[in-house]
């Protein structure tokens, strides 16, 4: 099968079942027997089409008589997918189009000429076709960056619009790939060679001594370093979390909305496999992603339960040094990674405020006298941010904002208790974390 025929499926699972395109992707790669440059090709046309899709429909709409709405699921997929090709991948336009209308034949004989006629089309009036003519601000940001209006309307009055500019020509960028070095089985020096010795390049990270850039690592899942849990994928800001909570060895800690485990092995290996940290989640397919990595990375001072973080366990109160609400959000701060949060619209998005109140609520009750309480999303906006932890503050004068010493990152806010992280300034994930103590 090639790169084409396996993107159009990847496409159309994403379409009809609304699935994320990661996952999507996973579960059709899992037993596929391509060479890994169809794969790669094959990827890179499905992100690329979900992350400028409507743009991409923009273009169809220009082109074609019949509108997006009204064309059937397999000839808008097969016109993404060739007019993403001519756009933005090959240089030889002629045979981007006969490669696709091949496929269509295939699959859609009798829309075959329909699809070649647009492609052909596009390809001799492609200067003048691919102009975004939209005058308002928040639709010419919409159609040339593929965005919800919801979502550039709430960027412009967060932010105005020279930053929200300067946000979706930074999301338009391939994000790195960071792993966390495990330093229960290994070093940075040792586990530098060994992936050197895979063709893998590695790159330190400045000021974080278990992270590691890296590039050419590919088919993560089957790397012999990654099975025997050497090293752990986590962005820089993620990492973060566990940095500011800095958990000291014996402690107890609970991280109340876990999955898929990766601040919470972090926090145990800080630990050094001491103390206990409880780490939980609601779903059971979800849980056993973590339980995975825990044994992986060898860590036998972690326990998995099932528990539902919006009910108060009566039985945790004033029981933890160190609890974690790394609560569901938006997850605006991390659109290069999971292209398809760029379609949320407000109702996504509005009901999410009063969820992460009572997550925080219930986490802080965990807290013992002196404790720290970490509010974490990763998302950008103060809805789901700061305004969330004020609102707390003001309800519950047993804790307050403590300073954040252990990283250097925002140091306008960490002085104040809590860091913003904006990938157009500071290069990672949009991130935002909260450190919280408990003084009475």
């Amino acid at each position: 099968m090639r790169a084409r025929e396996v993107a159009f499926k990847v496409l159309v699972d994403i379409e009809t079942n609304n699935n994320y395109s990661n996952i999507s992707i996973n579960k059709n790669f899992k037993n596929l027997k391509v060479k890994d440059t169809e794969k790669g090709l094959a990827t890179e046309i499905i992100y690329g089409v979900v992350e400028k899709k409507i743009y991409l429909d923009y273009i169809i709409n220009k082109l074609s008589k019949i509108k997006i709405q009204k064309l059937s699921n397999y000839v808008k997929i097969f016109l993404r997918i060739g007019i993403y090709q001519i756009l933005f991948l090959d240089k030889k336009d002629y045979a981007s189009v006969n490669e696709t209308v091949n496929l269509v034949k295939k699959y859609d004989k009798k829309s075959s000429g329909f699809v070649n006629a647009i492609l052909r089309n596009l390809i001799r009036n492609k200067e003048e076709i691919t102009i975004v003519n939209e005058k308002n601000k928040i639709d010419y940001y919409g159609v040339k960056y593929s965005y919800s209006r919801d979502i550039i309307k709430k960027f412009i009055k967060e932010f105005g619009e020279d930053f929200t500019e300067e946000l979706l020509e930074e999301n338009l960028k391939k994000p790195n790939l960071y792993i966390r070095i495990n330093t229960l089985k290994t070093n940075k020096k040792e586990l530098i060679k060994l992936l050197e010795n895979q063709g893998v390049k590695v790159f330190e990270v400045k000021g974080i001594e278990f992270a590691l850039r890296v590039e050419n690592l590919k088919n993560i899942e089957n790397n012999n370093l990654f099975k025997e849990g050497l090293f752990t994928i986590q962005d820089i800001s993620s990492m973060m979390v566990g940095l500011i909570m800095n958990p000291n060895e014996n402690s107890k800690v609970l991280d109340v909305c876990s999955a898929p485990g990766g601040k919470s092995t972090h926090i145990a290996t800080l630990m050094n496999n001491t103390g206990l940290v409880v780490s939980r989640d609601i779903f059971e397919h979800k849980l056993k992603l973590i339980k995975n990595s825990v044994n992986r990375l060898g860590l036998t001072n972690v326990l998995v339960e099932k528990y539902d973080a919006l009910v108060l366990d009566e039985e945790s109160i004033e029981k933890y040094d160190y609890v974690l609400a790394d609560v569901p959000c938006s997850g605006l701060g991390i659109i290069k990674r999971k292209p398809e949060i760029k379609y949320k619209e407000k109702n996504d998005i509005e009901s999410l405020p009063k969820l992460q109140e009572r997550i925080l609520e219930n986490a802080s009750k965990y807290v013992k006298v002196g404790g720290s309480l970490i509010y974490s999303t990763c998302t950008i906006i103060d809805d789901e941010n700061i305004d969330v932890v004020n609102k707390f503050l003001i309800q519950n004068k047993d804790f307050k904002l403590e300073k954040i010493d252990e990283v250097n990152i925002d140091l306008e806010n960490q002085q104040n208790g809590y860091l913003k992280i904006y990938p157009n300034i500071h290069g990672m994930d949009g991130f935002f974390i909260a450190k919280l103590k408990r003084i009475r």
